[in-house]
């Protein structure tokens, strides 16, 4: 296993996690990361990345030099706190110290906690460029850079500022990692690492993964809404919406909530632990469904999901995986449902012909999901 090229205490806190076995990507890319090399990876979502680069990156840093040693980028603040969550869990009682620096946060707090010289730092583009202008983050100080989510972060909208963080370090490893490798990062791959090894896990090298049923309903637009509330009254339901639009997403929200629907809603507009409690109240079963913009579908670590539920129809193939990819994890079964507007019926057609599985049409019926009105997609009566 390349756990045991770690060192005794990481090996002792793997132990403990009692985790059965190293996933695809962690075999691969642990002892590249640890012989220093520049890594593009790709893995899809869901199959270990974060501690991928979490392990090698605690062995190499030394928590006993008052500097910062490790920059990790990501392309929202839910990414970055679930980052430092796990971070936090594997170096309690370690001199290995981490901050977290986002948009949306004070950033005099922010200052405040990199006079104190942290270790590592997780942060999202925007801030980190700020700090770095400000000369309140000292990039040539850094030896590490990990790009997680590098599709996102590599994106027209981020590009030139992530290429601004990288070009300020001096002497640095990079580490890019996404579960699709697209032709940005290919380009920025080219340009600015040195001799980088590609790693690709396919679907194949992966453990058995539940079932997952993928299944489209239509619907009149005006009807959205009320079908939300249904499905968030199903027994056992622990499911994610996604919503194309901001306003659309508030303007249910506020209806759901008058309604006493048990949803939370996650969006950019939010608050930092207005954003936490929603997660956490979703994964604490307090609220059965989350709605959500497209800000969830990135590599949140949200145990048993039992339901997608794509409001809107996805923009393209790869927002549908990324969406679709919250259930089905660590062998448990899941659905997928698609709300389809007549209007959308042609495009979701051509999309759904790189779907996983075909989809089959459902309706709603007798407080449940139904195919032709006779097989059983969710058993028991909802509440309402």
């Amino acid at each position: 296993m390349t756990i045991q090229q770690l060192d005794a205490i990481w090996q002792t806190k793997w132990k403990n996690e009692n985790f059965s076995q190293e996933m695809p990507i962690q075999s691969k890319l642990i002892p590249l990361f640890l012989a220093g090399e520049d890594i593009v990876a790709e893995s899809p979502t869901g199959t270990g990345k974060t501690l991928a680069f979490v392990l090698p990156l605690l062995q190499l840093v030394d928590g006993k030099k008052p500097h910062i040693q490790a920059v990790i980028m990501v392309p929202s603040q839910e990414l970055g706190m679930q980052i430092i969550d796990v971070l936090r869990k594997w170096t309690e009682g370690t001199d290995v110290t981490v901050a977290q620096l986002i948009g949306g946060a004070n950033m005099q707090r922010q200052v405040d906690k990199l006079k104190k010289k942290p270790t590592i730092v997780v942060g999202t583009p925007g801030r980190l460029n700020e700090l770095v202008k400000n000369r309140k983050l000292k990039m040539h100080e850094v030896r590490h850079l990990v790009l997680d989510e590098a599709d996102q972060l590599l994106s027209r909208e981020h590009r030139s500022t992530v290429r601004s963080i990288i070009d300020a370090a001096v002497e640095k490893q990079i580490v890019i990692l996404s579960a699709t490798i697209t032709d940005e990062i290919e380009l920025v791959a080219e340009r600015v690492l040195n001799n980088p090894h590609t790693i690709k896990v396919e679907a194949s090298e992966l453990p058995a993964v539940g079932k997952v049923e993928h299944h489209f309903l239509k619907v009149d637009r005006r009807d959205k809404t009320d079908l939300l509330r249904k499905f968030s009254h199903l027994p056992n339901m622990k499911g994610l919406a996604f919503i194309n639009s901001l306003d659309q997403l508030m303007m249910k929200e506020e209806k759901l909530l008058f309604r006493d629907a048990p949803i939370a809603a996650l969006h950019g507009a939010m608050k930092k632990d207005e954003r936490r409690k929603a997660l956490d109240d979703l994964k604490k079963g307090i609220v059965n469904l989350l709605i959500t913009t497209d800000v969830a579908a990135r590599g949140l670590d949200i145990q048993d999901v039992t339901h997608v539920i794509h409001v809107d129809v996805p923009q393209t193939i790869e927002h549908y995986l990324h969406r679709s990819g919250r259930t089905g994890r660590a062998g448990k079964d899941g659905t997928v449902v698609t709300f389809l507007e007549y209007k959308d019926e042609k495009f979701y057609k051509k999309l759904s012909k790189d779907f996983p599985s075909k989809p089959t049409q459902v309706v709603w019926g007798a407080g449940r999901l139904e195919i032709g009105n006779s097989k059983t997609v969710e058993k028991g009566k909802s509440k309402r």
